[in-house]
């Protein structure tokens, strides 16, 4: 199949597109409706889950360290994270903003992460000034204090390494897990769907399976697929070859984990926003010559 039309115009610079999106339908509904909004046709196929983590123990003693004030810093790098958060301090029969001392500044990476603690009632003290990722954050650390990092297992080493080297002593705790999808029942994590805004329908999706999105990026039928994770840019590795279809990232690490695995980015996301991916779906097709 050929490349989308661009005929439709500048409001729907998307039109006649097809895109694979990574996340599960909870996680995706802001970024469908973006991209239906810029005339695209959104397919999901969910490449990545979330379960509770293993060691429980360690994480509520991390937990309740924080709630009695025993750290300076309080790191947030994702809003699944800020979900552990929530439950905790349910489990603790207060709200979050509560239970975490005002003493207490929060770092976060990333404007969902940020918007999801405000919304909670937090100020978030600190976050990146550009690229919203943990190099961002090693920019403008103050340095020094004692700091909680909640994070997934598959973590990457270089934010606790590079608050450490900035002289912070740093406690690392282990709030999820990041499994294939889906996870077990037992051990999924909930985490709620995506709000959408008041009296905004639900934008529709196709959910595919692995073989029927290897066969649409093989007949050409899928022109784009979004990966917002190195662990989704690892899973996406198994459908290549990617033949036309553009890959789109967010952040430096996604787009260097795909860069080792020989898969070539199209286009990374300024922002990691369902905007920012839009626009970066649009830059990465815009290049895509039409076949004959």
């Amino acid at each position: 199949m050929g490349s989308p039309s661009r005929a439709s115009g500048p409001d729907q610079p998307l039109s006649g597109a097809r895109v694979l999106v990574t996340r599960s339908p909870e996680r995706s509904l802001s970024l469908v409706a973006a991209l239906e909004e810029a005339g695209a046709s959104a397919v999901l196929l969910p490449l990545i889950d979330f379960e509770r983590a293993a060691d429980q123990h360690s994480l509520d003693v991390a937990c309740d360290a924080l709630g009695a004030g025993a750290f300076d810093w309080l790191v947030v790098t994702s809003a699944t994270t800020v979900h552990v958060l929530l439950a905790k301090a349910q489990d603790r029969g207060v709200v979050l903003n509560q239970w975490i001392p005002a003493g207490t500044r929060i770092a976060a990476i990333g404007p969902a992460t940020r918007g999801l603690l405000e919304a909670n009632g937090l100020v978030v003290h600190l976050a990146p000034s550009g690229e919203q990722s943990a190099a961002g954050l090693l920019e403008v650390w103050p340095g020094g204090g004692r700091v909680l990092l909640p994070q997934a297992d598959i973590a990457a080493p270089r934010l606790a390494e590079g608050l450490l080297a900035a002289g912070s002593n740093v406690t690392v705790v282990t709030a999820y897990r990041t499994v294939e999808y889906p996870a077990s029942a037992e051990r999924r994590l909930a985490l709620p769907v995506e709000d959408g805004g008041p009296g905004q329908a639900p934008p529709s999706y196709s959910l595919l399976s692995p073989a029927a999105a290897a066969a649409g990026i093989a007949d050409g039928s899928i022109h784009a697929v979004v990966a917002a994770s190195p662990s989704a840019v690892r899973r996406i590795a198994d459908l290549t070859p990617l033949h036309r279809c553009r890959l789109v990232v967010i952040g430096r690490s996604t787009a260097e984990q795909a860069a080792a695995l020989g898969l070539p980015v199209a286009a990374v996301a300024a922002e990691p926003t369902p905007e920012g991916l839009v626009a970066a779906v649009e830059a990465a097709l815009g290049h895509q010559p039409e076949t004959t």
